[in-house]
């Protein structure tokens, strides 16, 4: 598989965590979406505080959204 370079958006707690807004990855062409939480997760290991209640929306861009908590 030939790599491909994929922006990645963090947003809310996610931002928090990585300690970025964006970054620009690479990554197989082909790749499952657990392959993908791997890949990030290995890059910044904090984002496990919220690996059970995320959304990954894949467009032309990989936007990480974690749960919002407001009151």
């Amino acid at each position: 598989m030939v790599p491909m370079c994929a922006k990645v958006l963090y947003f809310a707690k996610s931002a928090e965590l990585t300690g970025h807004k964006s970054e620009t990855i690479r990554v197989p062409s082909e790749l499952m979406t657990l392959e993908l939480w791997g890949n990030l997760a290995n890059r910044h290991p904090r984002l496990f505080a919220v690996h059970h209640s995320f959304v990954l929306a894949v467009r032309q861009e990989l936007l990480f959204i974690p749960p919002l908590s407001g009151g």
